[in-house]
């Protein structure tokens, strides 16, 4: 699915519209003009496209949550206020996106129980590194590394996306709570049911190791 705009014109945005701010392209925009949105949309596709990954654990599935974000926020641009910033409205188009693509893949009962993390990208938040480690260390965190993952995985994708948005993008506990279209106490809350349930996924793990 194709944004309804032509991304022939990326080349010729100037070199003032590109260093402008996202207040300023969004009210641009909203004035009609496409070449904002343009810019707007690959400044803010890398990101997003990973938050939508980080959720559906599917880079196909990502890609459509990417086409399926900037449309919906093309087509509803004119609703958004300004009270948050482009960057958390978007994030939240993004997670309801990819949330409902779970959803319709677990209608059809085709969503894996089992999360693959053969293609996840790393990300050193999760890791603790010693400059000093030996190679059985590094066996050994590597190990830790990817029981992590696989744990992460296996969250209900509600959980998985609160914790992912304060670990993988430092988001603040208000901005979780944007993103997500709850409120900073709920967002808390869902850290920390996101926190337990990952340690009791890890704790079973680790005794069935055993």
């Amino acid at each position: 699915m194709n944004l309804p705009i032509s991304t022939n014109n990326c080349a010729f945005l100037s070199h003032t519209q590109k260093q402008m701010s996202d207040e300023w392209l969004v009210l641009a925009a909203k004035d009609g003009d496409d070449n904002a949105f343009v810019e707007l949309r690959d400044r803010h596709s890398p990101r997003i496209v990973s938050t939508a990954y980080r959720i559906t654990r599917n880079w196909e599935d990502a890609e459509d949550a990417l086409q399926d974000t900037f449309l919906k926020a093309f087509t509803h641009l004119n609703r958004f206020e300004g009270r948050s910033s482009f960057s958390t409205w978007v994030t939240k188009i993004a997670i309801n996106m990819s949330l409902m693509i779970l959803r319709k893949k677990r209608a059809n009962k085709e969503l894996s129980i089992d999360a693959s993390g053969d293609d996840f990208i790393s990300d050193d938040r999760w890791e603790l590194r010693d400059r000093r480690e030996t190679p059985e260390r590094r066996y050994v965190r590597h190990e830790r590394a990817e029981l992590l993952r696989k744990a992460i995985g296996r969250l209900d994708p509600i959980l998985r996306s609160a914790l992912e948005l304060q670990q993988a993008q430092d988001y603040s506990i208000q901005e979780i709570g944007d993103s997500l279209g709850i409120s900073s106490a709920a967002a808390k809350s869902r850290l920390l049911r996101a926190r337990v349930r990952l340690r009791t996924v890890l704790q079973n793990k680790s005794l069935n190791r055993t």
